[in-house]
């Protein structure tokens, strides 16, 4: 399968963060290349539509990590690469999709203006894969390698903590992780300040909201898509929502403590799990990417070093 390019990423107890009966263990998605999960998805995505048929070049619009992967990916199996991003993005994600060869297009002010550039640009040309995250079927097919390895390293796994984004990350995780025990809790975290998903998830239809203004560019989705909804309602068990002073927060402790570097997304499953009061005995958090803004880590180094 294309997803196996990539072994099993680490699995670690997180032992500054552990209490008395209650283990947290990081899976370090962060360690993969570009410093994210998304390779997984974009690597098995791309390698499935080039068998399929001849591309002229892929398409993507993102906030940086998935953008990166596509690059990445791109480069990995000779197929040009052009990447929509929101105008100012993180500029270590910028740089990572330019390094990989990419051609990168900032426009629109948010995510969502970004995927309908990317989507008329996509639509113009000839043997042009649009690789949307959020929409593409095989995109879950890579990262439900991530649920099958956290079940096969820690079979007593009792809950993972899943960032959710644009949902591709928690579909695959959960339904590979529910395939192999059934038990398993799956717990979606979304931002405080993008939860468009989150009240979708909970009232059972789509729900857009008019903004997504979080330091979490990877959680920063306003437009869900209704089978997205249909699917987390149907795979997710709990969906909780962090605020972002929760995610600098466990930014810092993952720093600090467990010398990891995480982004806001990246934190986000640490922050959910800090903050429960009930955490089952054996948890497993998701660190999804590393590619933090440097204005974001100077802020977080200076407040601690106060």
């Amino acid at each position: 399968m294309p997803e196996h390019r990539f072994g099993p990423t680490r699995l670690e107890r997180a032992a500054a963060l552990s209490t008395p009966g209650h283990d947290l263990y990081l899976k370090l998605e962060c360690e993969l290349p570009t410093g994210s999960f998304k390779v997984r998805g974009a690597v098995h995505s791309l390698s499935v539509n080039i068998a399929n048929r001849p591309l002229r070049t892929v398409v993507a619009a993102s906030t940086g990590n998935h953008g990166a992967a596509v690059a990445y990916a791109g480069h990995l199996l000779g197929v040009p690469a052009t990447i929509f991003l929101p105008s100012n993005p993180n500029p270590v994600k910028a740089a990572r999709i330019r390094d990989l060869g990419a051609t990168l297009v900032e426009t629109g002010s948010d995510l969502t203006a970004a995927i309908d550039a990317a989507r008329a640009f996509a639509t113009a040309g000839s043997d042009t894969f649009f690789l949307h995250d959020a929409e593409d079927g095989e995109i879950p097919a890579g990262t439900a390698q991530i649920g099958r390895e956290i079940v096969e390293q820690l079979p007593s796994t009792d809950a993972i903590y899943v960032p959710m984004g644009d949902t591709a990350l928690i579909r695959g995780v959960a339904a590979a992780a529910k395939a192999l025990q059934p038990s398993i809790r799956i717990i979606g975290v979304a931002a405080g300040n993008a939860p468009a998903y989150y009240l979708s998830w909970k009232e059972g239809t789509t729900i857009e909201t008019e903004s997504a203004n979080t330091i979490a560019d990877g959680l920063a989705v306003r437009r869900p898509l209704r089978q997205n909804v249909a699917d987390i309602r149907r795979l997710v068990d709990e969906v909780v929502l962090v605020s972002e002073q929760e995610m600098l927060e466990a930014i810092a402790r993952l720093h600090f403590e467990e010398h990891l570097t995480a982004e806001p997304a990246g934190a986000a499953a640490t922050a959910a799990w800090l903050r429960s009061g009930d955490a089952p005995r054996t948890s497993v958090a998701l660190v999804t990417g590393g590619n933090i803004a440097p204005d974001v880590m100077d802020a977080i180094t200076s407040e601690r070093m106060r």
